[in-house]
């Protein structure tokens, strides 16, 4: 076997060193080939085979995940914003469903939504929820009747101002009691009312002096929302609001009567005139000012000035 010759050598040895570069090449060819090919369907990323969703489909998808979330905050925040898409049917149907929600914070978030979409289509489910047990409900409700031109939601806030309910409504039933408990009133100011309550035109200071258990602030609202309420009675309570303990209270009942254009009762706000508090004698005299301007219902109309 070592015999072999000089020539079977030198043959071996080519035909292993052919065989070497032949490899060689073909390992070169598919770095090459493997180099320049496109990647297969396989080994694309998974954005090639999940289609990103469109700005507007993710955020559906975001809202109605979170109308249906287990908790009862989530869905609250979820069907409040629905407040934001005026004319939207979807919307507009998902928040009357939510006024069903087993959280009482859920329905008043449906509540203030409908009101804020201008939801004229929601106004029977939104006289419906007058009956609901939570008076954070009730107030939401009665705030976006208001704002959809319902006169009900008078009724909701003559309640709040006076302690009682209009003689002739059926409306607040067991929730008078509710409306009654300063306590509980002054929590639902502080923690619900903001929301859907008008309470910014009171100014910061309506809210540094009161304290925790104080219902002023959610009766200071109830008067202002009056402004407009052309019921007789509401006139009343309103006057008498001016001689309120809380000076919150009658600063804003003046500020509703001034809106109201009646002449016919500034003799009886006219003590509020010598008000110990500030702000109250001006708001008074404010309201003195523009009320004796207008004319008397049973004056002849004056003649325009030359």
């Amino acid at each position: 076997m070592w015999a072999m010759s000089k020539r079977t050598w030198l043959t071996i040895s080519c035909r292993l060193g052919l065989t070497a570069a032949v490899l060689g090449i073909a390992w070169l060819q598919g770095v090459s080939v493997s180099a320049q090919t496109p990647p297969s369907a396989k080994e694309k990323s998974l954005e090639t085979s999940v289609p990103v969703a469109a700005p507007g489909e993710k955020a559906w998808a975001i809202l109605r995940d979170g109308i249906k979330d287990k908790s009862a905050d989530k869905r609250a925040l979820a069907v409040r914003a629905l407040g934001l898409l005026s004319g939207n049917v979807e919307a507009e149907n998902s928040a009357i469903s939510a006024l069903e929600d087993k959280n009482a914070s859920v329905r008043t978030a449906a509540a203030a939504a409908l009101g804020s979409m201008h939801a004229e289509h929601a106004k029977i489910a939104l006289e419906n929820v007058l009956e609901d047990p939570e008076p954070a409900v009730v107030l939401a409700a009665a705030n976006s009747l208001l704002l959809l031109h319902d006169s009900l939601g008078y009724d909701i806030y003559f309640a709040v101002l006076t302690d009682e309910r209009r003689a002739d409504k059926g409306l607040i039933k067991g929730q008078l009691d509710t409306l009654k408990n300063k306590k509980q009133m002054a929590k639902l100011g502080f923690e619900e009312g903001i929301g859907f309550i008008p309470f910014a035109g009171m100014g910061y200071e309506a809210f540094k002096t009161v304290t925790k258990n104080d219902s002023s602030p959610l009766r200071a609202a109830a008067a202002k929302q009056l402004a407009h309420d052309p019921d007789p009675a509401t006139a009343k309570a309103l006057v008498a609001a001016t001689k309120d303990k809380k000076w919150q209270v009658r600063a804003a009942a003046l500020e509703a009567i001034a809106q109201r254009d009646d002449r016919s009762l500034l003799r009886e706000i006219a003590p509020a005139l010598d008000d110990e508090k500030d702000v109250v004698r001006f708001t008074a005299a404010a309201c003195v000012a523009h009320l004796s301007e207008l004319p008397s219902k049973n004056d002849p109309a004056k003649p325009a000035k030359p």
